[in-house]
């Protein structure tokens, strides 16, 4: 079990291990979507890019990028991922709408 603390909101939700990053946010009333985003946004197939999170801390507990995130995030820091396509294996923090 892994602890996603939000830094943006200081609120710290529990997930299990393979929570997906973008569910844990909805489920707890953690808006991950810029103002385009929440009305574009592709429903987590990874296709959008609206629901970007940066990793602070934990980076070593989330899943690897996918080949979506390596394409959409060429020019990114690797601590930069979707939520919809990042699980979680262990205690993690993140900055939403970075």
């Amino acid at each position: 079990m892994g602890n996603i603390k939000f830094v943006n909101e200081n609120k710290e939700v529990i997930a299990a291990d393979g929570a997906n990053l973008r569910l844990k946010a909805m489920e707890n009333g953690i808006d991950i979507y810029k103002f385009w985003g929440k009305m574009t946004n592709c429903g987590g197939y990874g296709q959008c890019a609206t629901c970007i999170v940066e990793v602070v801390e934990g980076l070593e507990n989330l899943s690897p990028r996918t080949d979506v995130e390596n394409r959409k995030f060429k020019n990114k820091p690797d601590n930069y991922r979707l939520a919809c396509q990042t699980l979680v294996n262990g205690p993690v923090s993140v900055v939403t709408k970075p």
